[in-house]
């Protein structure tokens, strides 16, 4: 009975240790995602800080781009405005500014004067630092969100999540398509560049030896179609005694002029 009780014991203590450890985790890792989030926080809004000093900067030289600063100005205040709602509703917001930014910063490759003032390339590189920091801080983020669903999912663990009240969090993802898009690459074919040649094409069922074959006379074609007997078609079988390559002879045979075949012997063919 002692036996019973103390095993009893054991295993209460051993699920009161489990519990407790389970708990404690959801905890540090509710905490490190808020952790995370508020640095998140402080980049976004030194990003803030800086967008008004900017458009006011390109507005001195391209003050015509005026929708273009207004509707940078809107979705800024729209992004402050939001900053007490969830990470998804922050992240569209922030996406939305993004593509207006962006949009802007293509208006200004117009005008060579903006991109050689100072004071707006200061701006643009802190600019760019702030965005590469924010999205060294979502991907941290993002990386300890997952951990901590995941955990909400699992089992056992589910059941200490239910028991205590601990909900899954939000992700802070890029919704701009301009990002997530993969740039389109193309190398062409051969014969698609002004002034390349297209390689010959073979005929089919054609062997090609390795060796460039000579446009022989009377052939449009590029081939040397021959008939029965080794001449051309279309043209004559010579009289006796005269030389079927006269002025035109085969490629390897003797030079122009050279004494033809005597009767009873087939023509020079170039073999040795």
């Amino acid at each position: 009975m002692t036996v019973v009780i103390i095993v009893i014991v054991a295993i209460v203590v051993i699920l009161a240790i489990a519990l407790m450890v389970s708990y404690n985790r959801f905890v540090k890792q509710r905490n490190l995602i808020q952790e995370s989030w508020r640095q998140i926080d402080v980049e976004l809004h030194r990003r803030y800080d800086l967008i008004p000093n900017l458009v006011e900067t390109v507005r001195a030289f391209a003050a015509h781009e005026r929708h273009v600063f207004e509707e940078v100005a809107r979705l800024r205040t729209q992004a402050v405005n939001v900053q007490g709602a969830s990470p998804e509703q922050r992240a569209a917001a922030e996406g939305e500014l993004s593509g207006a930014l962006r949009q802007m910063m293509i208006s200004v490759e117009a005008y060579p004067q903006i991109q050689s003032n100072q004071n707006f390339l200061n701006l643009q590189r802190e600019l760019t630092d702030t965005e590469d920091r924010i999205a060294a801080g979502r991907r941290f983020y993002n990386a300890n969100v997952g951990d901590y669903n995941t955990r909400i999912e699992a089992f056992p663990s589910n059941l200490i999540a239910g028991s205590f009240k601990f909900e899954k969090a939000g992700y802070f993802e890029v919704k701009d398509e301009a990002v997530r898009s993969v740039p389109q690459v193309s190398f062409g074919t051969i014969g698609s560049v002004p002034g390349e040649q297209t390689p010959p094409q073979m005929q089919p069922g054609a062997q090609s030896s390795g060796q460039i074959q000579p446009q022989m006379p009377g052939n449009d074609q590029g081939g040397y179609q021959q008939q029965a007997g080794g001449y051309p078609q279309g043209q004559q079988l010579p009289p006796s005694g005269q030389s079927p390559y006269q002025g035109q002879p085969p490629v390897g045979g003797p030079p122009a002029g050279a004494p033809g075949p005597q009767d009873g012997q087939p023509p020079f063919t170039g073999g040795q």
